[in-house]
């Protein structure tokens, strides 16, 4: 797994629109991985992110959520959710193996990477069974990290 210090890997992944998206990870940038679209976890960890999203744009952070559903499940999981930000599908799972992480199981696990100027700032591991409030903590330290 990425730790902090490492680059930032070059991916490129279909977001929910269908649309092909290739983050540059120079501006502050969060990218939480996630197990399944319209699980319990997944679900409350994604509107946290959606809540907190005004916070994230009014301090120039962006956010994708990844995982590996593809991108009519992200539309449906997006439109029954209101989510703006962008989440990425990544069935083969090779944005989460450029990120280091397992995908054996065909899905991986609640992690989170913040990048800046290029490079891994702050991993997060948050706990599988409870996801609420990792949103907010993110938000703190990535503003933070960000000055």
């Amino acid at each position: 797994m990425l730790t902090v210090g490492d680059t930032a890997p070059e991916i490129r992944a279909k977001n929910q629109h269908g649309e092909d998206v290739t983050p540059a990870f120079e501006e502050p940038t969060v990218v939480y991985f996630y197990p399944k679209d319209f699980t319990g976890g997944c679900t409350i960890e994604a509107n946290e992110f959606q809540d907190a999203l005004p916070e994230y744009r009014d301090s120039g952070i962006t956010v994708y959520g990844v995982s590996m559903d593809d991108t009519e499940s992200h539309a449906d999981f997006a439109e029954e959710h209101g989510l703006e930000f962008e989440l990425l599908a990544d069935p083969d799972g090779t944005v989460a193996e450029a990120f280091g992480l397992d995908t054996s199981e065909g899905y991986t696990e609640r992690l989170t990477f913040v990048l800046v100027g290029g490079e891994v700032v702050a991993t997060y591991d948050t706990e599988m069974a409870d996801p609420a409030g990792h949103a907010r903590e993110v938000l703190d330290e990535t503003r933070a990290l960000a000055e």
